[in-house]
Formats: C-alpha cells, sequence, structure tokens
C-alpha cells in the first residue's frame, strides 16, 4: 500500500514539473514575442553629431499604410536634448498627391504614448498612424503632416534613451521636425504651422507652443490644439496608481526621470520587486497584443500602485511639477477632452483649464460628453469637424474665440 502511494505521489510530482516546466517555456515565449520590433539601418545612419539643430540628415520614402492620395517620407534630423545636447530624431512627412498652388502650412503632429523603447516609434511599429484624427480631412485640405517621434524612439536615443513626458525635450523634436521637413527639396512646405497633440503628445505640444518663439523663432506659429493632453502630470501619476494603464505610465516616467535627472532615484519610490518589473514593462511598447504581457505584470505590482512612497514627494514630484505645462503659449489655443475619458480625467482637465485662464492664457476649450481617451480622436469623431475648423480659421489668420468664457 506504502509503495503504491509513493509511485502515486512520484507521477504527480512529475506531472507538475512538466506542467511547470511548460508553463516556464510558455512564459518565455510569450515574454520574447511581446519584444517590440528592431528599428532597420534607416535609423542608424552616421551623421554629424555637432549638426545644428533642424538639420536634415536623411530622408526617404515611406508607404506602409499611406492613404492612396498621398506620398510620405521618413526623415532624420537633428535636434537637442533638455541640456542642449546634440541628438537626432526621426519623423515622417506626408502631403497630398493633389498639387499645392503655393508652399503647404504644416501640421506638427505629436503623437501619444506609445513606449519609450526604440522600437515603439510609429513608423517602427505595425501601425504608424492610428490615433491620427482628421488625418484624411488635414491632406485634402492641402495641407503638410509632419510627425515626429521624439528623441530616443526609432533612432536609439543614446544613453538617456526616450525622455517620457520631459516637456522641454518633447517640444525640440517636434519644433526641429518642421524645421528639417522644411529643408526638403519636395514637398515645398510653409513656415506657417499649427501643432496637434493627443496624450502624451497634447503634453508635447502645450510645451512646442510654449518654446516656439525662443526655440524657433523662424517659425510662425498660428494655433496648438491640446487633445486629451497629460497637462497635469503630477496628479495623472497620483491618480493613476490604481488602473493598469496608470501603472505602465509610471514604470515609463519612472524609467525615463531616473535617465534624465540624476536626483530622481527608483529606489527611493519602488521596492526591488516594483523596480524590476517597471523595468521589464519599460521594454515593451504600448499598443497591439504585446502589450498584454505588460498588463499581466501590472498584476504583480502592490495593490496600492508601482510606487512604495507618494510619487508627487521629493525630488520625483519636484521635476514632475517642472515638467507640467504652466508657461504662457503666444498663439490661439485648443484643448479638447473627452468626459468619459478614464486615463486624463475630465476634472483634472477642467482644473487645468481653469488654471490657465486666471493665469491669463485665453483657451478654446472643447468637451464632449461619451467620447474616452482614443474615441475622442478616433474616425467619426464630432472632433474631427471641430479641429479642422479651428485649424482653418489659424491658417487664415482669424481672430479666435475670446476664451475662458464659463
Amino acid at each position: 500500500m506504502a509503495t503504491r502511494r509513493r509511485r502515486i505521489f512520484a507521477r504527480l510530482a512529475r506531472a507538475l514539473a512538466w506542467i511547470g516546466f511548460t508553463a516556464c517555456i510558455l512564459i518565455a515565449l510569450a515574454w520574447w514575442y511581446c519584444e517590440p520590433a528592431t528599428p532597420d539601418a534607416f535609423y542608424s545612419r552616421v551623421s554629424d553629431p555637432a549638426a545644428p539643430a533642424g538639420t536634415l540628415i536623411a530622408s526617404e520614402p515611406f508607404t506602409r499604410d499611406v492613404p492612396d492620395n498621398a506620398q510620405a517620407w521618413r526623415i532624420l534630423y537633428a535636434t537637442t536634448r533638455a541640456d542642449n545636447a546634440p541628438a537626432v530624431a526621426s519623423a515622417i512627412v506626408m502631403v497630398s498627391r493633389q498639387p499645392a498652388a503655393g508652399n503647404r502650412p504644416v501640421i506638427a503632429w505629436a503623437h501619444g504614448t506609445t513606449g519609450i523603447a526604440a522600437g515603439c516609434a510609429p513608423p517602427v511599429m505595425g501601425h504608424p498612424f492610428d490615433n491620427v484624427p482628421a488625418l484624411q480631412p488635414l491632406l485634402d485640405a492641402g495641407w503638410a503632416y509632419v510627425a515626429t517621434d521624439y528623441i530616443g524612439l526609432g533612432v536609439q536615443g543614446g544613453s538617456g534613451g526616450h525622455a517620457y513626458l520631459v516637456g522641454d525635450e518633447a517640444a525640440r523634436a517636434v519644433l526641429d521636425a518642421v524645421r528639417a521637413a522644411r529643408r526638403m527639396d519636395e514637398p515645398r512646405l510653409d513656415d506657417k504651422l499649427v501643432i496637434w497633440g493627443h496624450s502624451q503628445g497634447g503634453h508635447s505640444a502645450l510645451w512646442a507652443g510654449m518654446r516656439a518663439p525662443d526655440y524657433a523663432p523662424e517659425l510662425k506659429l498660428a494655433g496648438v490644439a491640446a487633445l486629451a493632453p497629460a497637462s497635469d502630470i503630477k496628479e495623472l501619476v497620483e491618480d493613476g496608481q490604481s488602473t493598469i494603464l496608470g501603472k505602465i505610465v509610471s514604470a515609463y516616467v519612472m524609467h525615463a526621470y531616473s535617465a534624465a535627472y540624476p536626483d530622481v532615484r527608483p529606489v527611493d519610490y519602488m521596492g526591488w520587486w516594483s523596480r524590476a518589473l517597471a523595468d521589464d514593462i519599460g521594454r515593451r511598447c504600448l499598443g497591439g497584443t504585446e502589450t498584454l504581457f505588460s498588463v499581466a505584470e501590472t498584476a504583480l505590482l502592490p495593490r496600492g500602485g508601482a510606487f512604495s512612497q507618494d510619487a508627487a514627494s521629493g525630488p520625483l514630484g519636484a521635476r514632475l511639477e517642472q515638467n507640467t505645462p504652466r508657461g504662457a503659449i503666444n498663439a490661439p489655443l485648443l484643448i479638447a477632452q473627452g468626459e468619459d475619458d478614464d486615463a486624463v480625467l475630465p476634472l483634472m482637465q477642467r482644473t487645468y483649464v481653469k488654471s490657465r485662464c486666471a493665469a491669463g492664457q485665453p483657451v478654446d476649450f472643447l468637451s464632449y460628453p461619451g467620447l474616452g481617451h482614443l474615441s475622442l480622436v478616433a474616425e467619426g469623431s464630432p472632433l474631427t469637424a471641430d479641429l479642422m475648423a479651428w485649424t482653418r480659421d489659424r491658417f487664415a489668420g482669424l481672430p479666435p474665440a475670446p476664451g475662458c468664457v464659463d
């Protein structure tokens, strides 16, 4: 009897060992499958590290997902980091195939969160124009689309990588992409631009609006449209500790800020387990089925969030506040917000708008009941017509609405 029992236990142990081994293999395969794509050779071309910001380094045709009536190029260009160190970034330039009567006005597009790894640049990922509002209408209007990938996405950003939600650095990447695109032989682009951005890109658009007069004074900024922008990133990080997306964003923020700012140390804000998970989450992009692995890892983080102490405290809190876009924008400003947004909360946005109005910044604030973070910029959103009409008025030089009217 005892011998039979031992045999049963031995078989059970072998079965459990095989199940455990198979589970480990499947997890390892999923981890490998969810790694970002590797940017191709275009993104590693050698260039003069001292080239002036806005220099066009290289360009070549780009065709993936480009509308049939349009033509596009991907470009490399010189820019600068927030500490003025030279850097290289990439962008997409696209225009309608319909001939233009003169130079084309520019829409400078700043994309939302896709990740912080080099392979998370939209042109490297599967669908480079996901979540771009009014893409076809802007092309039909005869405008040029210039979309930065930011430093560290596509092109390896050196030891600092992608400075996620570091406002000054994003602003430079947005503005220098336009400068470089204007140096192309074709298409011919005007010096007048309107900046559009969504989510992380809304934060970038606000910062680009703030920095444009002194960083790129040769460009004529006609307006800034920030769509569900990450306008108060300290509150964004605090509010997000109980959500899956918020925990992923926290991992990106900690990785980027600890690289950008020596006084921000992950060990001061995260336990060893959270740091290990956050580092691994930072290896993957946000978008597509690959995100599911990061989602699974967020379930292993502490219930209260990725941070073991208040992210709003100490050096991290000070840096988050430093990168909140509270400066003046010397151009018409539109902020749009979906009322069902659970990533960038409507109350946070309204508070930000009120604070900017109180500071004397006119804001045209549009609110959309029933729309969430992504449906705000989806095809068929009522934002499309409003954004196009507002932008046409800016390019036409018409006076904006008074703004800040309750």
